[in-house]
């Protein structure tokens, strides 16, 4: 049997399109490391956080492997990639709703004064609670 592809992609997806559906705006957490391009000058303890609103981006494309888009920081436009593996989660700022991700040990780097650096190899990863709720 093949491998199949990872459900994280998708459910970032659906995630994201409940949010606009719902009239919230979607916001990534996102593990900074080597293979992230954001603004470094945004990221606090080795993460940032982006809004994901239509309306804060140029176009935003979903694949399976990273999410790109445009985006204004401070007045200038920058061109951002962010990996599936580097996203820690996407919630709506509003309500803090959503889904959070656990990173696999491998995928984890610590940003100190814009550098990267490999992440300890026993890594404690933290698990935050979702506020999910189930809808009949």
């Amino acid at each position: 049997m093949a491998e199949m592809t990872s459900t994280k992609p998708y459910m970032i997806r659906a995630i994201h399109e409940w949010c606009v559906d719902n009239q919230l705006t979607p916001h990534l957490l996102v593990e900074v490391n080597s293979k992230t391009k954001v603004p470094m000058a945004y990221v606090k303890d080795g993460e940032i956080v982006l809004n994901l609103n239509y309306s804060a981006t140029k176009d935003l494309h979903f694949t399976n492997e990273a999410i790109t888009f445009s985006a204004r920081f401070s007045g200038v436009s920058n061109n951002l990639y962010v990996p599936i593996e580097a996203i820690k989660g996407i919630f709506a700022r509003e309500n803090g709703q959503g889904m959070f991700f656990e990173l696999a040990p491998e995928e984890t780097n610590e940003i100190k004064n814009n550098e990267i650096e490999p992440a300890p190899k026993n890594i404690s990863l933290e698990v935050k609670k979702t506020t999910l709720k189930l809808v009949k």
